[in-house]
């Protein structure tokens, strides 16, 4: 049967801790040799070998036997008293060995319950700061990914200008409509917004991505630490149990190894791996953060410079459109002025024209009068030479003035179609710098500050 101490094994541990081998439990039997005794002969007169005391010596021991057998009763009791007595300091010994082993042991395993429950609070203290970590670098990394959204909707603003501002330049009219500095600005903003958006899609599914592993991570060391303490609760209540204490009692079956039990190297290595697996998934998440700063900080510093470039643009060739508005209208100014002077010439050219009749009426009168002269009167003199020389002047002289004031005509016509072409030019630049500077411009005022592209608002 097993005792208080823990059955045969708790002996054997207790006989192999002892100094000195332990003192036989008992004296080993042995037979005594025999005694010869000299029984005296009855003979004589007084001798009882006489028929007549034949029936009293019936199964009766001599007196020699009778104090044989006391002899051999006390030597057999002093043999036993002697062996009892040493059986108990045997026993004594043994039994103090045993406590003394027993107490060893115990204390033994006290101490190695206190370093286990070091080990076990180190690694506890390790995982809990590695949780801690993990879940301060996650909160981190929410807020990078808050940035990340917030930049990807504040390029929508910017997106949605740009592209209006490329609608509203196809209402420019011809010749104004064309490919110039301020469109490629404008397709070169739209194509940057887009890949920027793009960039921050991707860079928000990779923060998503190293989120979740930083919480599975966690999360496995969360186990781990669960696993510590209630090991360590265990070791600890192990540790405070004595032989006094009241909820102790026999458990045959715990003297075994589990099979899937760990060693103290794997056990160690398990949470090192964890840790190790938690640390890097915390460096990658801090290298995340550092590249969503500088991609945050490039993107909006990008979209700002394009910005500053199409609004250089826009603000130049608004300069131009008001150079060339200016010069349209001072030719303008100065065809309309011509106009009017040359349809004072033209008036003057008709009142001309209207002069010669009454000159060639007179001339022509003079001539058709001369014809009626009689006979020989109708002479060529000087004065017939001169009326035909003054009526061919005079006719020369309306050609001249009629070519010219179909000249002065063609010229007026000409005016009024540049007048009407300038106004025209006019009225187009007028509409480009509407749309450029009423319409594209006031738009870009709403551009969204660096801050919010950096998606701190």
């Amino acid at each position: 049967p097993r005792g208080a101490a823990g059955g045969p094994g708790a002996m054997a541990q207790a006989a192999a801790l002892l100094t000195k081998e332990p003192a036989p439990q008992g004296v080993p039997a042995s037979h005594l040799p025999a005694k010869v005794y000299e029984v005296p002969l009855n003979t004589g007169p007084d001798s009882s070998s006489g028929l007549a005391t034949a029936g009293f010596r019936t199964a009766k021991y001599l007196l020699p036997e009778w104090h044989q057998n006391n002899s051999d009763l006390y030597c057999k009791a002093s043999v036993h008293c002697q062996q009892a007595e040493g059986g108990r300091a045997e026993a004594k010994e043994l039994a103090q060995h045993a406590a003394a082993a027993a107490q060893r042991a115990q204390q033994h395993s006290v101490a190695t319950l206190g370093r286990r429950l070091q080990d076990i609070h180190f690694w506890k203290t390790e995982l809990q700061k590695e949780i801690e970590d993990l879940d301060a670098e996650t909160g981190l990394l929410a807020a990078q990914q808050l940035r990340l959204e917030r930049a990807l909707d504040a390029t929508e603003v910017p997106y949605a200008i740009a592209t209006d501002n490329l609608q509203c330049r196809e209402r420019r009219q011809a010749p104004d409509l064309v490919s110039d500095e301020v469109e490629r600005e404008l397709l070169k903003e739209a194509e940057l917004i887009r890949n920027i958006q793009e960039l921050l899609k991707r860079t928000l599914m990779q923060a998503v991505n190293q989120m979740r592993l930083n919480r599975d991570h966690k999360e496995i060391c969360e186990m781990d630490w669960s696993d510590k303490v209630e090991t360590y609760n265990i070791d600890d209540q192990c540790g405070r149990y004595s032989n006094q204490s009241t909820n102790i009692q026999f458990h045959p079956g715990s003297v075994k190894f589990e099979e899937s039990a760990s060693t103290p190297e794997t056990w160690a290595k398990f949470s090192h791996d964890n840790i190790y697996r938690a640390e890097r998934e915390k460096l990658a998440s801090i290298n995340l953060r550092a590249l969503i700063d500088n991609i945050l900080h490039d993107v909006s510093e990008d979209l700002r410079m394009q910005c500053a470039a199409v609004n250089e643009a826009f603000a130049k060739h608004c300069e131009e459109l008001d150079d060339a508005k200016h010069k349209l209208e001072y030719h303008l100014k100065k065809i309309l002025k011509e106009i009017g002077d040359q349809e004072a010439n033209i008036a003057a050219l008709k009142q001309a024209i209207k002069d010669k009749e009454a000159p060639m009426k007179v001339a022509q009168t003079r001539l058709s009068d001369r014809s009626f002269r009689p006979n020989v009167e109708l002479c060529r003199d000087e004065a017939q030479f001169r009326l035909i020389s003054e009526t061919e002047e005079l006719m020369e002289s309306i050609e001249s003035l009629k070519k010219k004031l179909l000249e002065s005509e063609q010229f007026l016509r000409n005016l009024e179609d540049t007048r009407m072409n300038l106004e025209k030019e006019i009225a187009v630049k007028t509409n480009s710098i509407f749309i450029d500077r009423q319409k594209c411009m006031a738009h870009r005022t709403r551009y969204p500050v660096v801050l919010k592209l950096a998606g701190y608002q």
